[in-house]
């Protein structure tokens, strides 16, 4: 599969006149500058909106790449996937698409994953649906020999075939701390500020879109830690689309207009969303 690879023409243009070396020496301050906001993200700009954090490690996402994220994390646990399993999807995404559902790419690749019509990945319409290229890309992925016990980079590169095989390693880190705040693994470690309300419109839609996702059950149900850390988690990636004002589960609330989350007893085992 050809992968989404932008290509520089690096070579010395001809002719014209001779730059002085001081030149160079001035454009080092901006290459550097290029280079270092062009590098992996260790820790969340105050600029975008939402986090995941775990253990000493927090990134950051804007709101369409957290919607795209909790649905890649979501789909794989509906479909029975391991953790790690969203990871490989994860790092897959970010550095495929760094996680947008785009409409172009190399020759005719599409959608997060960068996926083909041609190679028989779907049709357009279908690749560009994150809820079919996730499950497609989990499908492919449980077909991999021992997929469960390789390394990131090499389960990635095992689905995708990429011309940059060991592209994937870089955000193996960044990916697996995704993994662990929308799987549940890790409690209350995803958070977005969400300040606006979204069209009235679509709310009708919300919990028709979440059980499609993750499948029941998921509000108003006993659920367990870890379940109810993710629906919680999927509310909250997709609360500016569907008006979700708070969240509440196991005595902790979050609240878009903080973007934070607080304790809130008593703690239940079912999850609540006020819009």
């Amino acid at each position: 599969m050809n992968r989404l690879i932008a290509t520089l023409d690096r070579r010395r243009p001809r002719g014209g006149r001779r730059r002085s070396p001081w030149s160079a020496l001035a454009l080092f301050p901006l290459l550097a500058f290029s280079l270092a906001a062009c590098s992996h993200r260790p820790s969340a700009p105050a600029t975008l909106p939402c986090h995941a954090a775990a253990g000493t490690e927090t990134y950051a996402l804007d709101a369409d790449q957290a919607a795209n994220a909790t649905t890649i994390a979501a789909v794989g646990k509906h479909l029975g996937m391991p953790d790690h399993a969203v990871t490989v999807a994860l790092a897959t995404a970010l550095q495929e698409s760094k996680l947008y559902n785009l409409s172009y790419g190399d020759l005719d690749s599409l959608g997060l994953f960068q996926q083909r019509p041609s190679q028989g990945w779907g049709t357009k319409d279908q690749i560009m649906s994150p809820r079919y290229a996730a499950t497609a890309f989990y499908t492919h992925l449980a077909k991999v020999d021992n997929w469960q016990t390789l390394d990131v980079t090499v389960a990635a590169q095992a689905v995708q075939r990429s011309a940059g095989p060991d592209a994937y390693a870089r955000w193996e880190a960044e990916a697996r701390v995704l993994a662990q705040a929308l799987t549940g693994e890790v409690p209350a470690a995803f958070a977005c500020h969400v300040p606006g309300k979204a069209d009235p419109a679509l709310n009708q839609f919300l919990a028709s879109e979440l059980a499609a996702d993750l499948g029941p059950p998921t509000l108003g149900a006993s659920l367990d830690a870890a379940r109810g850390w993710q629906v919680a988690s999927w509310l909250i990636g997709h609360a500016g689309q569907f008006g979700v004002a708070t969240v509440t589960f196991s005595g902790q609330r979050w609240s878009g207009h903080t973007g934070t989350w607080a304790a809130h007893p008593p703690a239940t085992n079912t999850v609540e969303v006020n819009r």
